[in-house]
C-alpha cells in the first residue's frame, strides 16, 4: 500500500527557495557542531 503525499508537503519539497534555506540552515548547524568539538577530535589530558 502506498502513501500519498499531501499537496502542502509536495509544495515544500518542490520549492527551490525553501530547499535552499534548508540547505544553508543544516550546513550552519553542522559547522557549529564540528567547530565546537564534537568529541572525536578533542584532546584528552
Amino acid at each position: 500500500m502506498t502513501r500519498r503525499i499531501s499537496k502542502y508537503k509536495r509544495f515544500l519539497m518542490m520549492n527551490p527557495i525553501i530547499q535552499f534555506f534548508k540547505f544553508i540552515y543544516l550546513s550552519i548547524k553542522i559547522m557549529i557542531v564540528v567547530a565546537g568539538g564534537h568529541g572525536g577530535t578533542r584532546e584528552m589530558n
